[in-house]
């Protein structure tokens, strides 16, 4: 299976120009692509990070995944048919499209920029697209860049993107003296961690789901860049990552002051696997830790957190990674930092508002 040449016709591939290069060609792309777009990718990431993670999981899953209907794809071949740039727009929520722009940093400023602004230019329209169906009179476009990457930062900012946030990535090497999940919570703080139930079926309550997307809902209302998302959304896209494990999923209830239906929810933490690309061991990933404003104060982010690196230990994981807001307001940069955890490299936040015409 290959991919299938853009046309004029198909609305998923008529957002922008052509590609100009002599012998190039626009394909959206298919499975077959995924070798080519993987190593295009690792490519970008080790000149603009210094060390590559992607693998070809990760890139399948975006290509052809469970939820690939909410991405749109677009990718330059040169005269060869190898992939050299690649233009991602995830319809991410209401009102708002997370936008990838990857060129092969092996190309010449003269013929990359030229791409790049093509390209930035084709996901403006997509989006705009993608915005008029969602029934939205403007929508914020999301983009990134390693902190390092002059070049992605010039191209944002030629294509109306202005930086918004910047984002520590940060790691804590995990070891066997960590305590085990049992001893993660401190005693006297009248909190308790506990894994999402499973049914018979092995699957997991869906009361449970529900506890840690409306936690998580209401934890974030006060976060930057914050998008409401519903509970089939939310449950659909964290299981479409590669990482996805039921078991990474923890709740914290305060156990000290009970109403009349037992523990009350104050936190949830979803976890990942950390697969790496391939070469070394698995860890473990935060992908969200969230108290209720409720319930802060009371260690339940400290708690969750414990748990969640007992739990690595305990399966011989090497680290726990995360990201978090250099800003946040919350003081979760001293939480991470006081257990150990370092930042290992820096991400940024570029956004474009981006009005939707009829």
């Amino acid at each position: 299976m290959t991919g299938r040449p853009a046309s004029p016709a198909s609305t998923r591939t008529d957002h922008g120009r052509p590609p100009t290069l002599p012998g190039w060609s626009a394909v959206v792309p298919s499975t077959a692509e995924v070798p080519g777009l993987t190593a295009l990718l690792r490519r970008h990431e080790l000149a603009a990070r210094g060390r590559a993670a992607a693998t070809e999981r990760d890139v399948e899953t975006s290509v052809a995944g469970e939820r690939s209907d909410l991405r749109e794809h677009l990718v330059l071949r040169d005269e060869a048919g190898v992939p050299r740039a690649w233009a991602t727009v995830h319809d991410r929520a209401a009102a708002r499209v997370v936008i990838s722009v990857v060129v092969d940093p092996d190309l010449e400023r003269a013929v990359a920029d030229p791409i790049a602004a093509d390209l930035f230019a084709w996901a403006a329209t997509a989006a705009s697209d993608l915005a008029r169906g969602r029934g939205v009179v403007e929508t914020q476009m999301d983009s990134g860049s390693f902190e390092q990457d002059e070049r992605q930062q010039a191209w944002l900012e030629a294509a109306g993107y202005a930086l918004t946030r910047t984002w520590f990535q940060m790691s804590r090497p995990v070891t066997a003296e960590d305590p085990a999940p049992a001893a993660a919570v401190e005693p006297g703080t009248g909190l308790a961690v506990r894994s999402v139930r499973r049914g018979e079926d092995g699957m997991p309550e869906q009361t449970d789901l529900r506890t840690v997307h409306d936690v998580l809902e209401e934890a974030f209302t006060d976060h930057f860049n914050y998008h409401p998302e519903t509970f089939d959304q939310f449950v659909t896209r964290l299981r479409e990552d590669p990482g996805h494990r039921w078991d990474h999923w923890w709740i914290a209830e305060i156990t000290d002051d009970e109403g009349d239906t037992g523990p009350r929810p104050a936190g949830a933490l979803v976890g990942s696997v950390a697969l790496g690309d391939g070469t070394g061991s698995e860890g473990s990933y935060v992908e969200y830790l969230g108290v209720l404003r409720s319930a802060r104060g009371r260690g339940a982010a400290k708690a969750l957190l414990a748990t969640v690196i007992a739990d690595a230990a305990e399966r011989g994981r090497d680290r726990v990674g995360l990201e978090v807001d250099a800003d946040s307001p919350t003081g979760a940069v001293d939480l991470y930092r006081s257990t150990g955890f370092v930042t290992s490299y820096v991400t940024q936040s570029w956004h474009r508002d981006l009005p939707v015409t009829p």
